[in-house]
């Protein structure tokens, strides 16, 4: 039998190509190879202040854009976490098993208060609980993650063992599956392609929009004139050349930048029209779908029904391994 993968997706901002190469692109390559599992993470993304009013907007666009991009919900479920209860309610069953020093750890809480620190609350500290419930919740063995999330991962292995060492073997312990993909940089070359720094191409931009973005999106800060000399390595343009370009583009524009045999310019429109080619199958199922919701929130729908089904049966076999399910047998 397949093993089982979950992975979540936060509902909050544009899909973007760093979401794309670091996570969608390779959980569509593992559509055939896993029961897959994808969750559009709505309790974990109110642990920082969202519009109530466009929230609900927001969560059908990722999962648009998401189907649009390859997790196709014909092999994989695709679902609303807060549709699915059990996940809080383990979540809460999980506190009660995990050291306060572990949370403390988290190396993921400390950037997270640093950016909100006028909202550093319970559920961003808790964060990965919940994130070790969801994926328990499914007896989930694999996980597909970055590098930022592998102690999360390692956190949800120390709370089944916990769990599992204390009520009995119920859930077997989760592996991460590491992205490929390095860390996709923004078009500022300096920070991660981010909605909110405004340095990021989105999988539904019109060729139009691509362009300006790239034209002005920062190459080797030491080629000054178009007769200077670069390094490849520390322009930005090139690291994206190597996720959308043929290897004989890739040649073209390292030794093109090593001997300022061509400008930068020629380089970005290259990887512009590449870009372009690459996402417009996405960018045109995204914009049909966009024209029928009703597509989208039944496939939400369904997707919680499944998942439903098996987060019962999970708490109804934690209930009774911790002693929380009353019956009127004698004994």
């Amino acid at each position: 039998m397949k093993k089982r993968l979950f992975s979540g997706i936060q509902p909050t901002g544009e899909v973007h190509i760093g979401n794309y190469l670091g996570a969608i692109k390779n959980w569509a390559s593992l559509l055939d190879s896993y029961e897959c599992i994808f969750s559009i993470v709505d309790y974990h993304a109110i642990t920082v202040p969202q519009d109530p009013k466009a929230m609900p907007q927001q969560i059908l666009h990722v999962a648009t854009v998401n189907i649009a991009a390859g997790l196709d919900p014909k092999r994989s479920i695709i679902f609303l976490q807060s549709q699915v209860p059990e996940h809080t309610e383990l979540a809460w069953i999980f506190h009660t098993l995990t050291p306060l020093g572990h949370l403390e750890r988290m190396t993921q809480f400390k950037d997270k208060a640093r950016q909100h620190r006028e909202n550093i609350n319970a559920g961003l500290f808790s964060y990965p609980i919940l994130q070790a419930a969801d994926i328990l919740l499914y007896k989930a063995e694999v996980v597909p993650v970055g590098e930022d999330q592998v102690q999360h991962i390692e956190l949800a292995r120390e709370i089944t063992r916990k769990f599992n060492a204390r009520y009995g073997n119920l859930f077997p312990e989760p592996q991460e599956l590491l992205s490929t993909a390095p860390r996709i940089m923004g078009l500022d070359g300096k920070t991660k392609m981010s909605k909110s720094l405004n340095n990021y191409i989105s999988l539904t931009e019109s060729p139009e929009d691509i362009w300006k973005k790239l034209s002005v999106a920062v190459t080797d800060e030491n080629r000054k004139k178009r007769s200077d000399p670069g390094n490849p390595e520390n322009c930005n343009v090139y690291s994206l050349h190597k996720h959308f370009s043929s290897p004989e583009e890739i040649d073209w524009s390292a030794n093109g930048c090593r001997t300022a045999g061509i400008g930068c310019l020629e380089c970005k429109k290259c990887l512009s029209d590449n870009i372009v080619r690459e996402l417009k199958p996405i960018r045109e199922k995204a914009l049909a779908l966009f024209e029928d919701p009703a597509y989208v929130v039944e496939v939400l729908k369904s997707g919680a029904e499944r998942c439903q089904e098996m987060a019962r049966q999970t708490m109804r076999e934690v209930k009774e391994a911790i002693g929380l399910r009353v019956s009127a047998k004698r004994r």
